[in-house]
């Protein structure tokens, strides 16, 4: 499993777990292929859907929705083909674009949104692609700005940086975090990258 496809995290309900510019040209972070829902058909809404197959088909509109980005950070949960949104985006209308999405989906019964939108600051948004920079042209972490959806989260909150998403190795989330906060005058940085491939414990 590839780092961009771990970054939207689903816990159905047994509690398991099942989202482009270049940064370097930054103005919105991502941007993706647009795309439609898996099931196309008005007829399929109404079909019987596992719990699973709904969380597969939410994952599918957000990562095709084109203004999810670098700067969002995006989880749900299934029950019973209840959906709860939660998470952050850096703008309000990405908040009512992604439910409206969600609600599409075949067996979806309800949607609760629980997404959080992030204040809109102009320092905020100097600070994002300060850190985006820094990040994505370090030698060993450039080649994740290639990626469709680049797996490296920004989400900045007056002022403060919280970095999500998933790295392959424990040294590129070392190097990650050194990166954003090298030269920046704020706080420290919260990184809540997950590794994909961790090292051993001896």
């Amino acid at each position: 499993m590839t780092p961009s496809r771990r970054l939207l995290r689903s816990n159905q309900q047994e509690g398991k777990e099942d989202e482009n510019q270049n940064p370097g040209a930054v103005s919105d972070g991502s941007a993706l292929l647009a795309g439609g829902a898996v099931a196309s058909t008005k007829g399929g809404a109404n079909l019987p859907q596992s719990d699973s197959d709904i969380a597969k088909n939410v994952r599918h509109e957000v990562v095709m929705y084109p203004q999810y980005s670098i700067w969002d950070d995006l989880n749900f949960r299934v029950a019973n083909g209840n959906v709860d949104l939660q998470g952050v985006v850096s703008q309000p209308f990405k908040k009512q674009d992604l439910e409206r999405l969600v609600r599409r989906v075949p067996g979806v019964v309800s949607v609760t949104n629980d997404i959080k939108v992030l204040p809109l600051s102009s320092m905020d948004d100097r600070l994002r692609l300060q850190v985006a920079n820094a990040i994505y042209r370090d030698p060993v972490l450039s080649g994740y700005s290639m990626m469709a959806l680049p797996p490296i989260h920004i989400i900045v909150e007056n002022g403060h940086v919280t970095l999500t998403g998933t790295v392959n190795t424990d040294m590129e989330k070392q190097i990650a975090g050194m990166r954003a906060a090298s030269g920046l005058s704020f706080g420290p940085i919260t990184n809540n990258l997950a590794v994909e491939h961790p090292a051993k414990k001896s």
